[in-house]
């Protein structure tokens, strides 16, 4: 029997290139971050966020997007995106030959200055201002509200904040909006309620989620997010990266990993267009690079399959 209200085939965003190795210190050569790129797509992901253009000195890890964006195989059917944490960011990606460009506008004041130094209101000036240059460049803009349902040092973000950036991502015509569980608290109730709510009064947007797993909701929170409306689920191999500034254990402040949600689209029968696993192959290379075993469930688990092809051990 089959679950009602949920899509037939859901997109997956790959973010391990960008969110997951911003939070490696060791530095990954620009010839192995292309590597996973290939492996990628070998497996069946075809929206790839690969850059930051964050400035060099903060995020050293990700100083290569140039390079990067100028080796990345360019195949019919391939998206690939990269991240502007500001107007200067932007401004440096608009000749890289990215498919998208994603701004972060954080729905909760505080965090928007400790992570990107410029409050909400100002980010929503620099949004205004990249939607210009996105649209003369032809890329496609796609904007990230971070912090959407629930931030740390506060709580709970309201309702009112969150649309207000989802408002000005409209007003400066971005073609995407995602709401970011950037805490790894939020609720799956509320989650649904919030997707719905911008399903139903911008059904023009291309309306994603980005995950995180701290509380261990991400499956919950991907599956009502669908319900909801949702037309993507973003993840990263392995589970790799997250917000490691934010409060606790950094073992479990990670991204969603993308293996788990297509494992978890896989068992509810949604279609997901990847391999898992030829997928698995890119996080046993990421684990190689990084030294950092993956977080999922799957990949410490194994698959449904794996166990039932399993054999209990010969009596000695």
């Amino acid at each position: 029997m089959s679950i009602p209200n949920l899509p037939s085939s859901i997109r997956l965003v790959e973010v391990g290139l960008r969110d997951g190795l911003q939070s490696v210190t060791e530095t990954i050569r620009t010839e192995d971050k292309v590597e996973l790129i290939h492996l990628l797509i070998d497996a069946g992901v075809r929206e790839i966020e690969a850059v930051s253009f964050a400035h060099p000195k903060v995020l050293p890890q990700l100083a290569d997007a140039e390079e990067i964006m100028a080796r990345v195989p360019r195949l019919p059917g391939i998206t690939y995106r990269g991240l502007a944490p500001n107007l200067r960011g932007a401004q440096r990606a608009a000749d890289c030959g990215l498919d998208e460009l994603v701004v972060v506008v954080s729905a909760d004041n505080e965090v928007s200055l400790r992570n990107q130094g410029l409050s909400t209101d100002e980010m929503l000036i620099d949004l205004a201002k990249i939607g210009e240059l996105t649209k003369s460049a032809g890329t496609r803009l796609v904007v990230a509200v971070a912090c959407a349902f629930f931030a740390p040092a506060r709580g709970q973000v309201d309702r009112e904040d969150r649309l207000r950036v989802v408002a000005a991502a409209a007003d400066a015509g971005a073609g995407g909006v995602y709401l970011a569980a950037t805490s790894g608290e939020e609720q799956p109730a509320e989650m649904f309620d919030g997707v719905a709510e911008v399903r139903q009064m911008y059904p023009q947007l291309d309306l994603g989620v980005h995950l995180h797993n701290r509380n261990g909701f991400a499956p919950a929170n991907a599956l009502v997010s669908m319900m909801a409306g949702a037309t993507w689920l973003e993840g990263s191999f392995g589970g790799l990266g997250g917000d490691m500034w934010f409060p606790g254990d950094p073992t479990v402040l990670g991204n969603a990993a993308l293996e788990d949600l297509i494992h978890l689209c896989q068992g509810l029968g949604i279609e997901t267009g990847i391999d898992l696993v030829k997928y698995m192959r890119v996080c046993a290379r990421m684990t190689e690079l990084t030294g950092r075993p993956s977080s999922s469930f799957v990949s410490r688990g194994g698959t449904r399959a794996e166990l039932a092809s399993a054999r209990w051990p010969e009596d000695s």
